[in-house]
């Protein structure tokens, strides 16, 4: 994109986790589209690392978002980008909304489908832009597979079948111990984990809409049944800890590591030099934190940890989503997409195959983008090309630039609560009594 074509916006940041952070470093690569003003977070220690990192005047360093939304506070930049806990999505957008501020929303848009379908409305009526987060949408690969379903490369669409695995670490460390261990603190595993996946599924299928729902799971292994005779409350005091592979110390010690999942144990990590320094940080947060938990029933967790999501379509076409916690690849999405005259496999790379019925020959199919290596490098490059499109959208005023519109994001949100709603209450679930 020629730098010339547009001019730079300036944006806030509100929730500096590991997802905020991500999402603030465009402005480093790209300090001529994106100029961060203004952040917001509660931990001292988060703050000081981006208002040193980005260079902000400590009146423009704020311990709550909500000094932001004060009537009495002006618009500080064109946008807004909102990465708080799940549970304050709501208020946020549609605070920021009414000040004024373009969103680019963290996933979920919100924990209730009345709050998602609100987010939408207020930003409609405040005359700003909405981007939710689901950045998958905006790989090359995937846009190559809706291309090749559009063009019937594959002939008519038939069906589905997509796979999240979420990985047997990471799902302890997020679903079990972590922020989105309990569903009244967060909301529910696939909400959390997997709009994503139903975003895509959706993507694919358009113009097709969504019918009918069901959907099976829950909560099998991580579990106080389930916990080893002899078993501690914490790892670091567990006798049986050498034959767990769900053991804090294995997932945060063994291996020395700056980043995540190591950083979300020890936010100031930064400060430290050394990874002698570390593990001492590290080895007292699994001490009294809730990372060194035991998962068996220690953690308060309730999510479920596998389910599949069985999805109907106004044409016949049907699709499955599968998310599953105990798997060796982290969130490594695959996806095979059947249609009449032939088949695509994608196994979560940059790359996919076409088989063709016809003449039964087989094309590879190689979406590589090398000139964004080492940018934004979460969801294998996704973030980088979601948050450039929202740049890019706002600084030129055309919303057609965000890939996931405002009604596509809420769209697939309402599907995750009508499957939700199809798994607590055994039943097959019509989408007209979520729209």
């Amino acid at each position: 994109m020629d730098k010339n074509q547009y001019r730079q916006i300036t944006g806030i940041i509100v929730g500096c986790g590991n997802r905020g952070q991500n999402y603030a470093q465009y402005a480093r690569h790209f300090p001529e589209r994106f100029r961060l003003i203004a952040v917001a977070d509660p931990r001292p220690v988060v703050r000081e690392k981006l208002q040193k990192l980005y260079s902000l005047e400590d009146k423009y360093v704020y311990n709550d978002w909500r000094r932001l939304a004060d009537p009495n506070v002006e618009r500080l930049a064109d946008c807004a980008v909102i990465s708080l806990p799940d549970k304050e999505h709501y208020e946020a957008a549609t605070q920021l909304a009414k000040k004024g501020y373009h969103i680019l929303l963290e996933k979920p848009m919100a924990t209730k489908p009345e709050h998602c379908k609100e987010i939408v409305e207020v930003c409609k009526s405040n005359n700003v832009f909405l981007a939710v987060c689901h950045v998958l949408r905006y790989l090359p690969i995937v846009k190559k597979i809706k291309e090749l379903i559009d063009n019937n490369t594959i002939g008519k669409l038939i069906s589905i079948q997509h796979i999240e695995p979420v990985g047997f670490w990471h799902f302890a460390h997020s679903f079990v111990r972590g922020n989105w261990h309990n569903e009244n603190d967060s909301c529910f595993s696939l909400l959390a984990k997997c709009c994503h996946d139903l975003d895509l599924i959706q993507y694919w299928m358009q113009p097709r809409q969504c019918t009918n729902i069901s959907s099976f799971g829950k909560l099998m292994h991580f579990t106080r049944e389930n916990k080893p005779k002899g078993a501690s409350d914490r790892c670091l005091t567990c006798s049986v800890e050498s034959t767990c592979p769900y053991s804090a110390k294995k997932i945060y010690l063994e291996k020395p590591n700056r980043g995540w999942p190591v950083a979300v144990v020890v936010p100031d990590i930064e400060e430290h030099e050394s990874w002698d320094d570390i593990k001492v940080k590290v080895k007292n947060a699994l001490e009294t934190g809730p990372y060194g938990k035991c998962v068996y029933g220690d953690c308060n967790n309730d999510v479920v940890d596998q389910q599949v999501v069985i999805l109907n379509f106004d044409d016949g076409a049907t699709a499955t989503m599968q998310m599953v916690a105990f798997t060796e690849q982290i969130c490594q999405r695959t996806a095979r997409i059947f249609g009449s005259h032939g088949e695509l496999t994608w196994t979560g790379e940059d790359t996919l195959v076409h088989y063709d019925f016809l003449t039964q020959k087989r094309k590879l199919y190689d979406e590589t983008d090398l000139s964004i290596a080492g940018i934004m490098s979460g969801h294998g490059g996704a973030d980088f090309f979601a948050m450039d499109s929202f740049v890019r959208a706002v600084s030129l005023n055309k919303p057609e630039l965000i890939g996931t519109g405002p009604q596509d994001s809420l769209n697939s949100h309402l599907i995750a609560f009508a499957a939700e709603t199809a798994r607590k209450e055994n039943r097959v679930c019509n989408m007209s009594e979520f729209l």
